[in-house]
């Protein structure tokens, strides 16, 4: 989204290539404007394909100090290949390792591991009532009781799994079917009732839909990447109370689709020519473009990966991947577009969180 982001095998569709890099122990960032109660940052970088190289960032507010590898630090054990999300849950905190069929459950404030759970080709995570949500590419979303930390219940959805979204006691799942090719990629989103943990129905959406995030009005936004030849990428937006698709709005996506929501705004990457990036800004009150480019200081984001942010202080972070195969960096902004600090990351950061004190 699971920000999600241009995941690992549509970098390899893209022809990037993605190689190894390495780390220093800790790197100084650039300034810093830390928020109260938070403790920090965790930044999950995906490294590259088949390298093996995932890393976990930690940004320390208080002592304004990085630790390139977190998890390495807390376990002596990497990682693994293909970090695609990470979301804290009360006091635990979930890693999803794709390529490595790994799902780490780890101390929220610390990144040590509890327990690794194998999954296959597990893609992203979501919380709701003391369950956690991964989806899969073998077509299913799993179930696990974040008590007793087993998985217990598969819930069947559509090919290829991607991210996923919850708003009025529903679970939106984008079925990308992306790894069909050379068939072409399918175009549902899967409605999973949350009180039967049951697949109601399948929205039809834009081809290959991908990102997906909620409002507070009860819709639900999909990004998709089209099918990388005559279909464009594009955007749904899902009545949540109805199950209908409202709109399909025109804009111009790229091959990076990270949405985000805060507040009464949804925050995602377009550009015209897979060169420049801007991130806009759509209001999901008025249910139009309120600023094409959120960014008002001339900040320059190479290559917008994940976008996340605070919503007690209106900041906005967006990860940036840069060439896809040397360090990463995040940089963060203020609720009017203008940059504060920056930090250091892995190799293509992709997801970003917050943990507090």
């Amino acid at each position: 989204m699971k920000q999600f982001k241009l995941h690992s095998f549509f970098i390899a569709l893209a022809g990037a290539a993605l190689l190894a890099s390495c780390h220093k122990d800790k790197v100084a960032p650039t300034t810093d404007k830390p928020t109260a109660q938070r403790a920090g940052m965790y930044v999950l970088n995906q490294g590259g394909v088949g390298h093996n190289n995932s890393t976990l960032t930690y940004y320390d507010y208080s002592s304004k100090t990085l630790v390139a590898d977190q998890f390495s630090a807390a376990n002596t054990a990497q990682l693994g290949d293909t970090g695609n999300d990470l979301g804290i849950y009360g006091t635990k905190m979930y890693i999803v390792v794709n390529n490595s069929n790994a799902i780490y459950i780890t101390q929220a404030k610390t990144a040590k591991q509890i327990k690794k759970i194998t999954l296959n080709q597990p893609r992203s995570v979501v919380f709701n009532r003391n369950y956690a949500f991964v989806t899969s590419y073998n077509g299913t979303v799993s179930v696990i009781d974040t008590a007793s930390l087993t998985i217990t219940k598969t819930i069947t959805v559509g090919d290829d799994p991607e991210q996923m979204a919850i708003s009025n006691g529903k679970l939106y799942v984008a079925n990308s079917g992306g790894l069909l090719y050379p068939n072409p990629p399918t175009n549902t989103l899967s409605v999973i009732d949350l009180n039967t943990l049951t697949e109601t129905k399948k929205i039809t959406v834009q081809v290959n839909p991908i990102s997906v995030a909620a409002d507070s009005y009860n819709n639900i936004y999909v990004l998709s990447l089209g099918d990388f030849n005559t279909v464009p990428a594009g955007l749904t937006v899902v009545d949540a109370t109805t199950d209908a698709v409202k709109s399909k709005p025109s804009v111009s996506l790229g091959y990076n689709v990270p949405i985000y929501a805060q507040g009464d705004f949804i925050y995602y990457p377009t550009t015209t020519d897979n060169i420049s990036f801007q991130i806009a800004v759509y209001n999901t009150k008025t249910q139009t473009v309120s600023a094409t480019n959120f960014i008002t200081d001339g900040t320059v984001v190479t290559t917008p990966y994940t976008i996340s942010g605070d919503p007690s202080t209106g900041e906005i972070f967006i990860g940036d991947a840069k060439d896809y195969s040397s360090n990463g960096s995040v940089v963060a902004f203020d609720k009017t577009g203008k940059k504060e600090y920056s930090i250091t990351a892995g190799i293509n950061p992709g997801k970003i969180v917050l943990v507090n004190k």
